[in-house]
């Protein structure tokens, strides 16, 4: 590359860096929506807004949710992606959209890897096997299993493809046990259709937490590889099928263009929130998540981990959503 094109070249990425150091002292200035792929009610939701109130404290202006639920993520993620990369227009984004829309939609909206800048992560989280106990007689997995077998039974989801989805149909390989999948919009429809008794069981986060606490729901067992801090005494999965994990997550993200000054500053701003005593607790009280913070670059790594990851497990089970 010739020397005049490098110092053109050089005085270019000086001044972006200076104009966004500039827009960074200044922001926010405006309210800022955070986009979220799920209806009120569901434990996306509950996370959402369980950090946007100190996170708009912090920052001196409100984080207004903007819930807009469907096609597993890709509607609320475009709709952030096509947004000016200015810092008003935040998303939080799942595993699904990330590791799994990519390896089940033929066609997608948007690149989540591509159109996207990672923020900060947010929390971590399990999955609780919940049933109807109106529908489902046993009281444990290996009698719910049983009870599969001999029963025809519907499963809601939060949609097709979520990680609420996946974590029923590897059971279903494991257990060699079939059951019909209905999809839902989100934890809160998914929730209220299994205690009405159209579903007997589901997968869930805060969603079904309360409705576990109320004996509306019973736990059968958790997802992850470890007990869940919501309800220490129910055993994991892997207990009766060793191997078995699955586990979700949920992060900050800016639309791809972002100014980096931003981005560190939002970085920094949602890890102090999550470090507060009273939001770690409400979000593990609530079945939420337990806080995750962790480096940029663990939480890149992990992005595209899961990717891979993922993409494998969903074409060893053929799943495709057209």
């Amino acid at each position: 590359m010739p020397g005049p094109i490098r110092t053109v070249l050089a005085t270019a990425l000086v001044l972006a860096a200076a104009v966004g150091a500039a827009a960074a002292q200044t922001y926010p200035n405006r309210p800022i929506r955070l986009v979220v792929s799920f209806p009120p009610g569901g434990a996306v939701d509950v996370l959402a807004r369980t950090i946007g109130q100190p996170l708009g404290e912090r920052l001196g202006q409100t984080v207004v949710v903007d819930n807009r639920p469907g096609s597993n993520g890709n509607l609320a993620a475009e709709i952030a992606a096509r947004s000016r990369p200015d810092g008003y227009t935040l998303f939080l984004g799942s595993d699904s959209l990330f590791g799994v829309n990519p390896h089940i939609y033929s066609k997608m909206p948007v690149d989540p890897m591509k159109d996207f800048v990672p923020v900060a992560s947010l929390i971590s989280n399990v999955l609780i096997l919940a049933a109807n106990p109106a529908v489902v007689p046993p009281n444990d997995l290996p009698g719910f299993i049983e009870f599969a077998r001999r029963t025809p039974l519907f499963y809601a989801s939060i949609g097709n493809g979520s990680m609420h989805h996946l974590a029923m149909e590897l059971l279903k390989q494991r257990a060699k046990v079939d059951l019909t999948h209905v999809p839902y919009k989100g934890g809160g429809p998914a929730g209220i259709a299994v205690m009405s008794g159209e579903n007997a069981v589901m997968f869930g986060g805060g969603s079904v937490l309360p409705l576990i606490k109320s004996g509306r729901l019973k736990a059968l067992a958790v997802s992850s590889k470890n007990r869940s801090p919501a309800l220490p005494d129910l055993p994991t999965i892997a207990t009766f099928y060793p191997g078995y994990e699955v586990a979700i997550w949920q992060g900050l993200f800016a639309p791809v263009g972002t100014p980096q000054a931003i981005v560190e500053k939002l970085r920094i701003e949602v890890n102090a929130v999550l470090a507060m005593p009273d939001v770690g607790k409400r979000l593990v009280a609530t079945g939420a998540g337990e806080p995750a913070i962790m480096p940029f670059e663990e939480f890149s790594a992990m992005i595209r981990r899961e990717n891979e990851h993922l993409g494998q497990l969903i074409r060893s089970i053929g799943l495709k959503v057209e």
